[in-house]
């Protein structure tokens, strides 16, 4: 992988760590599992431009589980579309960072993020109207294992296999863990690659914090999307609290906890270590 992108996602979680540790608590768990992917679509694989964050025919990124926020406003100050110092106000009066994304507020968010599964229908509807518009562009969605218990996601996934929307790609954050526990003891999702399969999805799954395989696998996901009319998803196979040993170290826990000053800087050592 280009050194960059390797650089990138050190940056973002750098980011991450003193984005919510402004506040003293955060969502860190699953800010820091999705970091790498972050990494290699701000990095390599979006088309967007920092300087004309509504350009139409852009990609689009559409953050479906929307309390990892300040991961992607993590990647959006280290791409550019603000300053770095903008993410020391999460979650404060007048902050263009709120807790959860807001594309009224802040510069490259693609869209609100609320209930969990509803950004999934909102990207959906995004690549409907892509083709619509004939653009070439492509809509990506991140989505959790948490929210995948959610049935407006496979509300939204049957549309999109009835729609042909070989313009999606999805990528599920499989960490295994929700706020009050394993995904497995709360409401079990596996299969997940068959049950996607089902709904009409190409799919592949992967270690998610390997910048090299999630590159392949979204060259791969496009190329078969547009060889067979299907959308993608591309499962992520993740630890919550990724490249920060005390978060990784307490599972589901790290899904909202506090932090300290000197546990961010404890971070951020062992993240550019």
């Amino acid at each position: 992988m280009e050194e960059k992108v390797v650089n990138l996602a050190k940056e973002i979680r750098t980011n991450i760590l003193d984005c919510i540790g402004s506040i003293g608590s955060g969502h860190i768990g699953g800010c820091l599992s999705i970091a790498d992917v972050l990494a290699v679509l701000y990095g390599k694989r979006l088309k967007y431009r920092a300087a004309k964050p509504k350009l139409e025919t852009r990609d689009r990124l559409v953050l479906s589980k929307g309390h990892a926020g300040p991961a992607l406003y993590s990647a959006l100050a280290a791409s550019g579309f603000f300053p770095r110092e903008t993410l020391l106000t999460l979650n404060q009066g007048g902050t263009k960072l709120p807790s959860h994304c807001d594309m009224n507020k802040t510069p490259g968010v693609d869209m609100t993020a609320g209930s969990l599964g509803q950004g999934f229908s909102c990207a959906v509807g995004m690549a409907i109207g892509s083709k619509i518009k004939g653009h070439s562009n492509t809509i990506y969605s991140i989505i959790g294992d948490g929210e995948s218990q959610e049935g407006q996601i496979w509300e939204a996934a049957m549309l999109a296999s009835q729609k042909k929307l070989s313009n999606l790609i999805a990528f599920t954050d499989y960490n295994h863990c929700q706020i009050d526990g394993t995904v497995e003891d709360i409401n079990d999702i596996a299969p997940l690659n068959k049950k996607w399969e089902a709904f009409g999805f190409n799919v592949q799954s992967i270690d998610g914090h390997d910048l090299d395989a999630i590159d392949k696998a979204i060259a791969k996901a496009k190329s078969k999307n547009k060889k067979n009319g299907k959308p993608s998803m591309v499962i992520l196979n993740t630890k919550k609290g990724k490249g920060v040993s005390y978060a990784e170290s307490i599972g589901f826990k790290c899904h909202s906890m506090s932090l300290t000053k000197d546990m961010v800087e404890a971070g951020k050592k062992e993240v550019n270590a």
